[in-house]
């Protein structure tokens, strides 16, 4: 999901404003969430370092992510030194901040030929797989289901 943050200074009411907007069509954002700052705290908090700003950033309704929480403090952190600038916006997609396993980075660079072999080699019925034991071991379970009431106040009248 692509989302945008917008940070705005209000000079009037001393105030730093920090908009959520999250993309609802391809290229139309619709606004999720806003949450208002102290404007002298949050440049004290961003003078002091990334983990100082991130701390005071994060609230209950905004807890972003430590990848966008680093992004965040440094579009945050080039507004403050520079002067002009009353507003800047942080672009977010959530998939940048997923790795890869290293199993997707693999299958990402097979070829159809290799691709084709793994699965055939998994579908292939091999019936020296399971013993006569495994098979017991298996079934031996009693697989009933049993339902139990957690509340029994009910059951007492």
């Amino acid at each position: 999901m692509k989302q945008k943050f917008i940070f705005k200074i209000d000079k009037a009411e001393n105030i730093l404003k920090l908009s959520e907007a999250a993309e609802a069509d391809a290229g139309t954002f619709i606004h999720v969430h806003q949450e208002s700052y102290d404007l002298q705290e949050m440049i004290k908090a961003a003078q002091h370092g990334q983990s100082s700003f991130i701390e005071k950033m994060r609230r209950r309704n905004l807890f972003p992510p430590f990848d966008l929480a680093v992004k965040l403090f440094e579009a945050a952190r080039d507004m403050f030194n520079n002067g002009s600038l009353d507003e800047t916006t942080v672009e977010y997609e959530d998939i940048d901040g997923l790795p890869l396993s290293d199993e997707a980075i693999h299958y990402a660079h097979l070829t159809d030929d290799e691709d084709e072999v793994e699965i055939d080699e998994l579908l292939k019925d091999d019936p020296d797989d399971l013993s006569e034991d495994d098979i017991k071991e298996i079934d031996s379970d009693d697989d009933t289901p049993r339902f139990e009431t957690d509340d029994d106040s009910e059951l007492e009248n």
